[in-house]
Protein backbone atom coordinates (compact mmCIF):
# COMPACT_ATOMS: atom_id res chain seq x y z
CA UNK A 1 0.00 0.00 0.00
CA UNK A 2 1.06 3.19 -0.84
CA UNK A 3 0.09 6.46 0.92
CA UNK A 4 -0.29 9.56 -0.84
CA UNK A 5 -0.76 13.02 1.83
CA UNK A 6 -3.14 15.43 -0.03
CA UNK A 7 -5.31 18.63 0.50
CA UNK A 8 -8.65 20.00 -0.62
CA UNK A 9 -10.55 22.75 0.65
CA UNK A 10 -13.51 22.27 3.11
CA UNK A 11 -16.73 23.85 3.18
CA UNK A 12 -15.96 26.95 4.42
CA UNK A 13 -12.70 27.75 2.31
CA UNK A 14 -10.63 25.96 5.03
CA UNK A 15 -7.47 23.43 3.83
CA UNK A 16 -8.64 19.74 4.82
CA UNK A 17 -5.79 17.54 5.41
CA UNK A 18 -5.87 14.36 3.79
CA UNK A 19 -4.59 10.76 3.16
CA UNK A 20 -5.06 8.41 -0.05
CA UNK A 21 -4.16 4.97 0.76
CA UNK A 22 -3.39 3.19 -2.65
CA UNK A 23 -3.09 -0.28 -3.50
CA UNK A 24 -0.42 -1.80 -5.34
CA UNK A 25 -1.49 -1.24 -9.44
CA UNK A 26 -5.24 0.50 -10.59
CA UNK A 27 -7.79 0.40 -7.97
CA UNK A 28 -10.73 -1.58 -8.61
CA UNK A 29 -12.90 0.84 -6.46
CA UNK A 30 -12.43 3.85 -4.35
CA UNK A 31 -13.73 4.60 -0.53
CA UNK A 32 -14.71 7.41 1.27
CA UNK A 33 -14.21 7.35 5.16
CA UNK A 34 -15.52 9.37 7.85
CA UNK A 35 -13.98 9.71 11.10
CA UNK A 36 -15.86 9.47 14.25
CA UNK A 37 -16.79 12.38 16.62
CA UNK A 38 -13.21 14.37 17.53
CA UNK A 39 -11.42 11.73 15.93
CA UNK A 40 -9.15 12.12 13.48
CA UNK A 41 -8.35 10.23 9.82
CA UNK A 42 -5.89 8.36 11.85
CA UNK A 43 -8.02 6.53 14.27
CA UNK A 44 -6.90 2.90 14.88
CA UNK A 45 -10.41 1.91 12.71
CA UNK A 46 -9.84 4.42 10.28
CA UNK A 47 -6.07 3.32 9.48
CA UNK A 48 -6.57 -0.42 9.48
CA UNK A 49 -9.85 -0.31 7.47
CA UNK A 50 -8.76 1.66 4.93
CA UNK A 51 -5.29 -0.51 4.93
CA UNK A 52 -7.52 -3.58 4.76
CA UNK A 53 -8.98 -2.55 2.13
CA UNK A 54 -6.08 -0.93 -0.08
CA UNK A 55 -4.65 -4.65 0.07
CA UNK A 56 -7.53 -5.98 -1.82
CA UNK A 57 -7.49 -3.27 -4.51
CA UNK A 58 -9.78 -0.01 -3.09
CA UNK A 59 -8.28 3.16 -2.87
CA UNK A 60 -9.26 4.84 0.67
CA UNK A 61 -9.80 8.58 1.10
CA UNK A 62 -9.77 9.44 4.96
CA UNK A 63 -9.67 13.13 5.65
CA UNK A 64 -9.77 15.13 9.08
CA UNK A 65 -12.82 17.41 9.29
CA UNK A 66 -12.35 21.04 9.69
CA UNK A 67 -10.71 22.10 13.12
CA UNK A 68 -9.91 18.50 13.74
CA UNK A 69 -6.47 16.48 13.43
CA UNK A 70 -4.29 18.70 11.01
CA UNK A 71 -6.87 20.33 9.01
CA UNK A 72 -7.05 23.79 9.31
CA UNK A 73 -10.30 26.01 10.49
CA UNK A 74 -12.49 26.68 13.91
CA UNK A 75 -14.13 23.63 15.68
CA UNK A 76 -16.36 25.98 17.22
CA UNK A 77 -17.34 26.94 13.78
CA UNK A 78 -18.28 23.40 12.34
CA UNK A 79 -21.56 21.80 12.91
CA UNK A 80 -23.56 18.29 11.70
CA UNK A 81 -24.36 20.12 8.53
CA UNK A 82 -20.85 21.23 7.81
CA UNK A 83 -19.22 17.67 7.93
CA UNK A 84 -21.78 17.00 5.62
CA UNK A 85 -20.43 19.54 3.12
CA UNK A 86 -16.86 18.44 3.87
CA UNK A 87 -17.61 14.72 2.59
CA UNK A 88 -19.30 15.96 -0.03
CA UNK A 89 -16.45 18.32 -1.01
CA UNK A 90 -13.98 15.25 -0.65
CA UNK A 91 -16.36 12.73 -2.87
CA UNK A 92 -15.73 15.75 -5.55
CA UNK A 93 -12.03 15.90 -4.93
CA UNK A 94 -11.50 12.21 -5.33
CA UNK A 95 -13.80 12.52 -8.68
CA UNK A 96 -11.27 15.37 -10.03
CA UNK A 97 -8.66 13.06 -9.59
CA UNK A 98 -10.69 10.00 -11.65
CA UNK A 99 -11.13 8.06 -8.46
CA UNK A 100 -15.47 8.68 -7.67
CA UNK A 101 -16.05 6.96 -4.52
CA UNK A 102 -18.51 3.99 -4.96
CA UNK A 103 -17.91 3.11 -1.26
CA UNK A 104 -18.69 5.23 1.85
CA UNK A 105 -17.76 4.62 5.17
CA UNK A 106 -18.46 6.52 8.34
CA UNK A 107 -17.94 5.89 12.22
CA UNK A 108 -19.77 6.87 14.76
CA UNK A 109 -21.38 10.25 13.83
CA UNK A 110 -19.16 10.14 10.76
CA UNK A 111 -21.82 6.96 9.61
CA UNK A 112 -24.60 9.54 10.68
CA UNK A 113 -22.98 12.19 8.09
CA UNK A 114 -22.21 9.51 5.24
CA UNK A 115 -25.98 8.69 5.56
CA UNK A 116 -27.22 12.60 4.92
CA UNK A 117 -24.44 13.11 2.29
CA UNK A 118 -24.83 9.97 0.17
CA UNK A 119 -27.63 11.30 -2.13
CA UNK A 120 -25.42 14.12 -2.98
CA UNK A 121 -22.45 11.65 -4.39
CA UNK A 122 -23.75 10.40 -7.54
CA UNK A 123 -20.76 8.01 -7.68
CA UNK A 124 -22.11 5.86 -4.71
CA UNK A 125 -22.79 2.48 -4.70
CA UNK A 126 -23.04 1.38 -0.87
CA UNK A 127 -22.65 2.51 2.29
CA UNK A 128 -21.75 1.36 5.34
CA UNK A 129 -22.26 2.63 9.43
CA UNK A 130 -20.29 1.56 12.12
CA UNK A 131 -21.46 2.10 15.90
CA UNK A 132 -23.43 5.24 14.07
CA UNK A 133 -26.49 7.33 15.84
CA UNK A 134 -29.64 6.59 14.69
CA UNK A 135 -30.49 10.26 15.74
CA UNK A 136 -27.24 12.75 15.02
CA UNK A 137 -28.04 14.75 18.08
CA UNK A 138 -27.07 11.80 20.64
CA UNK A 139 -23.89 13.25 20.62
CA UNK A 140 -24.88 15.94 22.82
CA UNK A 141 -24.92 13.56 25.87
CA UNK A 142 -21.12 13.78 25.79
CA UNK A 143 -21.10 17.62 26.94
CA UNK A 144 -25.05 17.67 28.23
CA UNK A 145 -23.53 19.19 31.59
CA UNK A 146 -22.49 22.51 29.67
CA UNK A 147 -25.32 22.69 27.40
CA UNK A 148 -27.21 25.74 29.98
CA UNK A 149 -23.83 27.53 29.02
CA UNK A 150 -23.20 26.92 25.50
CA UNK A 151 -27.39 28.12 25.02
CA UNK A 152 -26.64 31.14 27.03
CA UNK A 153 -22.34 32.30 26.10
CA UNK A 154 -22.89 30.74 22.45
CA UNK A 155 -20.27 28.56 23.25
CA UNK A 156 -18.23 26.43 26.33
CA UNK A 157 -14.99 24.66 26.76
CA UNK A 158 -15.87 20.83 27.22
CA UNK A 159 -13.87 17.65 27.63
CA UNK A 160 -14.01 14.82 24.99
CA UNK A 161 -11.70 11.65 25.69
CA UNK A 162 -9.85 13.78 27.57
CA UNK A 163 -9.23 16.18 25.35
CA UNK A 164 -10.98 19.99 25.08
CA UNK A 165 -13.35 21.43 22.70
CA UNK A 166 -14.95 24.52 22.30
CA UNK A 167 -18.67 23.61 21.21
CA UNK A 168 -20.76 26.38 19.94
CA UNK A 169 -24.37 26.89 19.65
CA UNK A 170 -24.52 26.48 15.95
CA UNK A 171 -23.67 23.17 16.27
CA UNK A 172 -26.37 22.25 18.90
CA UNK A 173 -29.11 24.23 17.29
CA UNK A 174 -27.91 22.13 13.92
CA UNK A 175 -27.52 18.77 15.14
CA UNK A 176 -30.43 19.22 17.39
CA UNK A 177 -32.80 19.51 14.15
CA UNK A 178 -30.92 16.87 12.18
CA UNK A 179 -33.27 13.73 10.95
CA UNK A 180 -31.43 10.54 9.18
CA UNK A 181 -34.77 8.76 8.41
CA UNK A 182 -36.02 10.86 5.10
CA UNK A 183 -32.16 10.49 3.86
CA UNK A 184 -31.29 6.89 4.99
CA UNK A 185 -35.56 6.18 3.28
CA UNK A 186 -34.27 8.04 0.08
CA UNK A 187 -30.75 6.13 -0.01
CA UNK A 188 -29.86 5.25 -3.73
CA UNK A 189 -27.28 2.28 -2.41
CA UNK A 190 -27.09 -0.96 -0.71
CA UNK A 191 -26.53 -0.26 3.15
CA UNK A 192 -24.43 -2.49 5.73
CA UNK A 193 -24.97 -1.10 9.11
CA UNK A 194 -22.21 -2.34 11.64
CA UNK A 195 -22.88 -2.19 15.51
CA UNK A 196 -21.46 -3.91 18.35
CA UNK A 197 -24.51 -4.78 21.07
CA UNK A 198 -22.14 -4.08 24.03
CA UNK A 199 -21.53 -0.42 22.66
CA UNK A 200 -21.88 2.12 26.00
CA UNK A 201 -21.88 5.01 23.58
CA UNK A 202 -24.30 4.51 21.10
CA UNK A 203 -26.76 1.74 22.08
CA UNK A 204 -27.34 -0.71 19.65
CA UNK A 205 -30.88 0.36 18.89
CA UNK A 206 -29.85 2.98 16.94
CA UNK A 207 -28.56 0.02 14.56
CA UNK A 208 -32.13 -0.92 14.55
CA UNK A 209 -33.24 2.50 13.89
CA UNK A 210 -30.91 2.68 10.72
CA UNK A 211 -32.04 -0.60 9.74
CA UNK A 212 -35.79 -0.67 9.84
CA UNK A 213 -35.70 3.03 8.18
CA UNK A 214 -33.57 1.75 5.00
CA UNK A 215 -34.98 -0.04 2.12
CA UNK A 216 -33.20 -3.12 0.83
CA UNK A 217 -30.98 -4.05 0.18
CA UNK A 218 -29.50 -3.94 3.53
CA UNK A 219 -27.24 -5.63 5.72
CA UNK A 220 -26.58 -6.04 9.69
CA UNK A 221 -23.67 -7.37 11.07
CA UNK A 222 -22.63 -7.38 15.17
CA UNK A 223 -19.35 -6.40 15.94
CA UNK A 224 -19.37 -8.66 19.15
CA UNK A 225 -17.40 -7.37 21.85
CA UNK A 226 -15.99 -4.04 20.53
CA UNK A 227 -15.90 -0.63 21.83
CA UNK A 228 -17.37 1.64 20.37
CA UNK A 229 -14.04 3.30 18.90
CA UNK A 230 -12.98 -0.06 17.81
CA UNK A 231 -9.85 0.71 19.92
CA UNK A 232 -8.98 -3.42 19.33
CA UNK A 233 -6.71 -3.91 16.20
CA UNK A 234 -8.88 -7.65 15.92
CA UNK A 235 -12.24 -5.63 16.03
CA UNK A 236 -10.96 -3.24 13.05
CA UNK A 237 -9.55 -6.19 11.58
CA UNK A 238 -12.71 -8.09 11.48
CA UNK A 239 -14.96 -4.84 10.74
CA UNK A 240 -12.42 -4.18 7.21
CA UNK A 241 -12.68 -8.14 6.18
CA UNK A 242 -16.39 -7.90 6.54
CA UNK A 243 -16.78 -4.56 4.40
CA UNK A 244 -14.81 -5.74 1.79
CA UNK A 245 -16.38 -9.25 1.43
CA UNK A 246 -19.87 -7.34 1.50
CA UNK A 247 -19.08 -4.46 -0.82
CA UNK A 248 -17.54 -6.60 -3.59
CA UNK A 249 -21.60 -7.64 -4.43
CA UNK A 250 -22.18 -3.91 -4.86
CA UNK A 251 -19.05 -2.16 -6.49
CA UNK A 252 -18.41 -1.70 -10.39
CA UNK A 253 -15.65 -4.16 -11.05
CA UNK A 254 -13.18 -3.44 -14.06
CA UNK A 255 -12.24 -5.74 -16.30
CA UNK A 256 -9.51 -8.21 -14.91
CA UNK A 257 -6.52 -7.24 -16.09
CA UNK A 258 -6.84 -4.01 -14.35
CA UNK A 259 -7.72 -6.07 -11.09
CA UNK A 260 -4.09 -7.50 -11.27
CA UNK A 261 -2.38 -6.16 -8.36
CA UNK A 262 0.94 -8.46 -8.90
CA UNK A 263 2.34 -8.75 -12.26
CA UNK A 264 2.14 -12.32 -13.88
CA UNK A 265 4.30 -14.63 -11.94
CA UNK A 266 4.71 -12.32 -8.88
CA UNK A 267 3.52 -13.15 -5.41
CA UNK A 268 3.46 -10.33 -3.33
CA UNK A 269 3.54 -10.43 0.48
CA UNK A 270 2.75 -6.98 2.11
CA UNK A 271 2.37 -6.67 6.33
CA UNK A 272 -0.96 -5.94 7.54
CA UNK A 273 -0.26 -5.38 11.04
CA UNK A 274 3.35 -4.00 12.46
CA UNK A 275 2.25 -4.60 15.98
CA UNK A 276 1.88 -9.01 14.74
CA UNK A 277 2.31 -11.23 11.95
CA UNK A 278 -0.52 -10.44 9.82
CA UNK A 279 0.33 -10.73 5.88
CA UNK A 280 -1.77 -9.67 3.08
CA UNK A 281 -0.86 -12.57 0.33
CA UNK A 282 -1.54 -11.67 -3.33
CA UNK A 283 -1.44 -13.54 -6.80
CA UNK A 284 -2.91 -11.49 -9.24
CA UNK A 285 -6.38 -10.97 -8.54
CA UNK A 286 -5.96 -13.65 -5.43
CA UNK A 287 -6.14 -12.77 -1.90
CA UNK A 288 -4.57 -14.49 1.00
CA UNK A 289 -3.78 -14.21 4.82
CA UNK A 290 -0.46 -15.69 6.39
CA UNK A 291 -0.72 -15.88 9.93
CA UNK A 292 1.22 -17.49 12.76
CA UNK A 293 -0.26 -19.03 15.99
CA UNK A 294 -1.22 -17.39 18.89
CA UNK A 295 1.00 -18.86 20.96
CA UNK A 296 3.86 -17.46 19.07
CA UNK A 297 2.37 -14.19 19.08
CA UNK A 298 0.23 -13.85 15.98
CA UNK A 299 -3.42 -13.56 15.32
CA UNK A 300 -4.26 -17.15 13.70
CA UNK A 301 -6.19 -15.27 10.82
CA UNK A 302 -4.22 -17.96 8.24
CA UNK A 303 -2.24 -20.11 7.00
CA UNK A 304 1.29 -20.28 8.76
CA UNK A 305 4.37 -19.91 6.03
CA UNK A 306 5.06 -23.65 6.06
CA UNK A 307 1.24 -23.88 5.86
CA UNK A 308 1.71 -22.27 2.35
CA UNK A 309 3.87 -24.64 1.40
CA UNK A 310 2.40 -27.72 2.40
CA UNK A 311 -0.82 -26.10 0.74
CA UNK A 312 1.61 -26.19 -2.46
CA UNK A 313 3.02 -29.59 -2.18
CA UNK A 314 -0.42 -30.95 -1.23
CA UNK A 315 -2.63 -29.00 -4.30
CA UNK A 316 -0.20 -30.06 -6.69
CA UNK A 317 0.01 -33.33 -6.14
CA UNK A 318 -3.71 -34.03 -6.16
CA UNK A 319 -3.82 -31.51 -9.73
CA UNK A 320 -1.00 -33.95 -11.29
CA UNK A 321 -2.99 -36.82 -10.31
CA UNK A 322 -6.30 -35.60 -11.47
CA UNK A 323 -4.71 -34.35 -14.92
CA UNK A 324 -3.14 -37.99 -15.39
CA UNK A 325 -6.61 -40.08 -14.27
CA UNK A 326 -8.68 -37.80 -16.49
CA UNK A 327 -6.23 -38.31 -19.23
CA UNK A 328 -6.28 -42.04 -18.86
CA UNK A 329 -10.29 -41.56 -18.36
CA UNK A 330 -9.81 -43.88 -15.07
CA UNK A 331 -12.67 -43.60 -12.63
CA UNK A 332 -11.59 -41.08 -10.37
CA UNK A 333 -13.97 -39.66 -8.26
CA UNK A 334 -12.02 -37.70 -5.92
CA UNK A 335 -8.51 -37.21 -4.43
CA UNK A 336 -7.27 -35.75 -0.92
CA UNK A 337 -4.25 -34.87 0.04
CA UNK A 338 -2.91 -34.68 4.09
CA UNK A 339 0.57 -33.06 4.13
CA UNK A 340 2.31 -32.62 7.74
CA UNK A 341 5.79 -30.69 7.66
CA UNK A 342 8.94 -31.50 10.36
CA UNK A 343 12.66 -30.87 10.88
CA UNK A 344 14.57 -33.66 11.05
CA UNK A 345 18.45 -34.70 11.86
CA UNK A 346 19.98 -35.07 8.75
CA UNK A 347 21.95 -38.03 9.44
CA UNK A 348 24.57 -37.63 6.42
CA UNK A 349 25.28 -34.23 6.23
CA UNK A 350 28.51 -33.18 6.64
CA UNK A 351 27.17 -30.23 8.90
CA UNK A 352 26.85 -31.48 12.98
CA UNK A 353 23.60 -31.06 14.18
CA UNK A 354 21.95 -30.04 10.93
CA UNK A 355 17.84 -31.03 9.92
CA UNK A 356 15.93 -31.10 6.55
CA UNK A 357 12.50 -31.10 6.16
CA UNK A 358 10.21 -33.90 5.67
CA UNK A 359 7.15 -33.32 4.49
CA UNK A 360 4.60 -35.98 4.58
CA UNK A 361 1.94 -36.82 2.33
CA UNK A 362 -1.00 -39.02 3.04
CA UNK A 363 -3.20 -39.30 -0.20
CA UNK A 364 -6.86 -40.90 -0.27
CA UNK A 365 -7.95 -41.86 -3.94
CA UNK A 366 -11.95 -42.56 -3.89
CA UNK A 367 -13.39 -44.41 -7.27
CA UNK A 368 -13.96 -47.63 -8.93
CA UNK A 369 -10.10 -48.33 -9.22
CA UNK A 370 -8.06 -51.10 -9.79
CA UNK A 371 -5.11 -51.68 -7.34
CA UNK A 372 -2.54 -51.36 -10.26
CA UNK A 373 -4.67 -48.13 -11.38
CA UNK A 374 -3.63 -47.07 -7.40
CA UNK A 375 -0.61 -47.73 -7.26
CA UNK A 376 0.63 -46.17 -10.65
CA UNK A 377 -1.39 -42.85 -9.50
CA UNK A 378 0.89 -43.09 -6.57
CA UNK A 379 3.75 -42.83 -8.64
CA UNK A 380 2.46 -39.89 -10.44
CA UNK A 381 2.32 -37.96 -7.25
CA UNK A 382 6.25 -38.25 -7.22
CA UNK A 383 5.83 -36.23 -10.62
CA UNK A 384 4.26 -33.39 -9.08
CA UNK A 385 6.19 -29.91 -10.13
CA UNK A 386 6.39 -28.68 -6.68
CA UNK A 387 7.63 -31.92 -5.28
CA UNK A 388 10.30 -31.90 -7.65
CA UNK A 389 11.03 -28.77 -6.78
CA UNK A 390 11.04 -29.54 -3.19
CA UNK A 391 13.62 -32.41 -3.54
CA UNK A 392 16.18 -30.14 -5.48
CA UNK A 393 18.64 -27.84 -4.13
CA UNK A 394 17.36 -24.65 -4.66
CA UNK A 395 18.51 -21.30 -4.89
CA UNK A 396 17.00 -18.08 -3.41
CA UNK A 397 18.03 -14.94 -4.37
CA UNK A 398 17.56 -11.55 -2.71
CA UNK A 399 17.60 -7.84 -3.13
CA UNK A 400 16.49 -4.51 -1.61
CA UNK A 401 14.01 -2.35 -4.07
CA UNK A 402 14.55 1.25 -3.93
CA UNK A 403 12.54 3.69 -1.50
CA UNK A 404 9.08 3.91 -2.88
Amino acid sequence: MHTERITFTGHAGDTLSARLDLPQGTPRATALFAHCFTCSKDSIAARRISARLAATGVAVLRFDFTGLGQSEGAFEDTSFSSNVSDLIAAAQTLAERGLPPSLLIGHSLGGAAILKAARAIPSAKAVVTIGAPFDPAHVTHHFAGALPEIQAQGAAQVSLGGRPFTIGKAFVDDISTAELAPAIAQLHTALLVLHAPRDSIVSIDNAADIFMAAKHPKSFVTLDDADHLISKHQDAEYAADVITAWSKRYLPVPEIKQLDATPEGITRVTEAAPDGFLQDVQSGTHHALADEPKKYGGTDKGFTPYGFVAAGLGACTSMTIRMYARRKKWPLDGVRVDVSHAKEHAADAAEPGAKIDHFDRHITLTGDLSEDQRARLLEIADKCPVHRSLERTNVITTQLAPPA
